[in-house]
């Protein structure tokens, strides 16, 4: 093989050299670490989000067609709508807790989860969490995209109905059909560029699906419950289990709520670093659970009348949308806008649960290459092509298994991240620590061994449950003690984490990384540093306690 020429080496170099993102002046990183102005703490101008801002993100996040279907999963276990109801109340009321917790870091230091984690789980280990939390998200953004092609394919259909005629040529190996790829592409090409819009800008998105998504479900809801003479019969059913079964179908099915929005509780600075008041995001704390239960009555409620006449359980608001298609040209045109309303309605919720997510991670794991728009751009192209999410849809039942089982990881994340902020570290944080490889966070190598115990013991009696989950009962055999501690998988893990890890920092303390004040910025530390040889923690290097409170900054 012939070597290349130095002059082609120097040229090779140069256009690799042209994608990085030259280094911002003004970062707290030293000099060595190369970092990016998404990385940093949100600056003034762009701490813009309000309470009323919190609370459209999470009405735009909650109206979707995953919502919408909830109640459907509680249903068919063999509880009712007098169950699913409260269930769905305080299991996003659970998982609203940690939410808030962990928002509030983003509120009140304005930097993202992945920079965040470093106080925690040290500057290496973080990357952990990190990992993690951007392939979840991944994987979630290109199987929302695939259940979201639906919502083309009936604009397309109620546009053209000789778009329903299109011939397959595609094998049944490939998991979709020709006319369901057409679908699929057209939803990802037209959601990426609002994939790119940066969070800075993302309020006008949240108002238009606001008024666009509650538009459609209400107009289902008064077609349905109008055409069916009222609500249905799923409201005089009563649950058909009892006793512990009953018991804990309650929690198996309060876990499957929470889980949803784990990946959340984790990252949700990620959003709160924009808010503008330190207190303004608990707002989220009523609103998820009440948001999300509005949403899951009005599935019930349609769902129900719908049985009425068409004789099937169609959960899926789509299902019901398609009926219109055959009711003439009103009706095409009614099916039209309120496809268009559940793309609004994905594409939002993919944008603020998933690409935005993945790429704060990305960002952090790649610097020097990546900021928010080229991880939003990445992320698209990885979840919506190289992960071949219809293909995960269509066979991979035990992928989907998987990834609804992983908040047995997310909740011990959670819970470990909430620990150190609000118990261990009581507030107080070195924000330029967090991005110092050779700081206070260091701890032993880079690694909180405190995280990585308070992370470990939670989830090895969750793993075999997750097996069984995955693999189903067949080919895993567990008791039915371990069996029933899975059904509460996240809030198990979230709970013990936070014990442990309290315990931990509490008994062994890492004296080092407690502060009395935060330390905001790098004229309030000693210009000294931490010594990088210096891998023990206790060590004798010094810190300065000058620093400003975070009321007074």
């Amino acid at each position: 093989m012939k070597r290349p020429s130095a002059s082609e080496i120097k040229q090779r170099c140069t256009s690799l050299h042209s994608w990085e993102i030259p280094k911002q002046t003004g970062a707290l990183a030293p000099s060595h670490v190369w970092t990016n102005k998404d990385m940093d703490p949100t600056p003034l101008e762009h701490q813009n989000w309000s309470s009323w801002s919190i609370i459209a993100y999470w009405a735009t996040d909650v109206l979707n067609l995953t919502t919408w279907q909830t109640a459907s999963a509680i249903l068919a276990v063999g509880l009712s709508w007098r169950e699913a109801i409260p269930i769905m109340f305080l299991g996003n009321l659970a998982v609203a807790i940690p939410i808030v917790l962990n928002g509030a870091i983003g509120s009140r230091l304005h930097v993202p989860f992945s920079v965040i984690a470093t106080s925690s789980f040290g500057y290496y280990l973080r990357y952990f969490s990190i990992v993690s939390r951007a392939v979840l998200a991944m994987f979630w953004l290109g199987i929302q995209g695939a259940n979201g092609a639906q919502c083309i394919t009936i604009m397309l259909r109620a546009w053209a109905p000789s778009y329903n005629d299109i011939p397959n040529h595609l094998p049944a190996s490939a998991g979709l059909t020709t006319q369901g790829f057409i679908s699929y592409f057209l939803f990802w090409i037209i959601q990426l560029p609002l994939l790119l819009i940066h969070p800075t800008k993302l309020k006008p998105l949240f108002w238009v699906k606001l008024v666009a998504a509650p538009a459609s479900a209400l107009a289902l809801l008064g077609w349905t419950v109008r055409k069916a003479g009222g609500g249905g019969e799923i409201f005089a059913q009563h649950a058909t289990v009892s006793g512990s079964q009953y018991a804990y179908l309650w929690l198996s099915s309060m876990s499957s709520i929470t889980g949803t929005w784990s990946t959340l509780s984790v990252n949700m600075p990620d959003f709160t670093r924009y808010a503008r008041s330190p207190n303004g995001q608990f707002i989220q704390l009523p609103a998820m659970p009440i948001l999300f239960t509005i949403c899951g009555v009005i599935g019930i409620v349609t769902t129900s009348s719908a049985q009425v006449f068409t004789g099937k359980t169609l959960w899926n608001p789509l299902d019901i949308i398609t009926l219109w298609l055959d009711g003439g040209s009103g009706g095409r045109a009614a099916a039209f806008f309120a496809a268009l309303a559940w793309y609004i309605a994905q594409v939002g919720t993919n944008i603020t649960a998933n690409s935005i997510s993945a790429a704060n991670d990305l960002t952090v794991l790649f610097p020097r290459w990546i900021n928010i728009p080229r991880g939003c751009f990445i992320a698209a192209l990885i979840s919506g092509w190289a992960l071949v999410p219809w293909k995960i849809l269509s066979s991979a039942e035990t992928l989907l298994a998987f990834l609804g089982g992983y908040a047995v990881f997310l909740g011990p994340l959670a819970g470990i991240i909430t620990a150190d902020f609000w118990l261990v570290k009581k507030q107080h944080i070195d924000i330029p620590a967090l991005y110092n490889p050779d700081g206070r966070y260091r701890y032993i190598g880079g690694c909180n061994w405190r995280a990585a115990v308070a992370f470990i013991i939670p989830v090895a009696p969750l793993l075999p449950g997750l097996g069984l989950s995955i693999s189903g009962p067949d080919a895993v055999h567990i008791n039915a003690g371990l069996q029933h501690l899975y059904s509460f998988n996240w809030m198990f893990g979230f709970v013990v984490s936070i014990v442990l890890y309290w315990a931990l920092s509490y008994f062994f303390p890492a004296k080092e990384t407690l502060l009395t004040e935060t330390v905001w910025d790098l004229d309030q530390i000693a210009v000294e540093a931490f010594p990088r040889e210096s891998d023990v923690e206790g060590s004798d290097a010094r810190f300065s306690d000058k620093a400003i409170d975070a009321d007074s900054k």
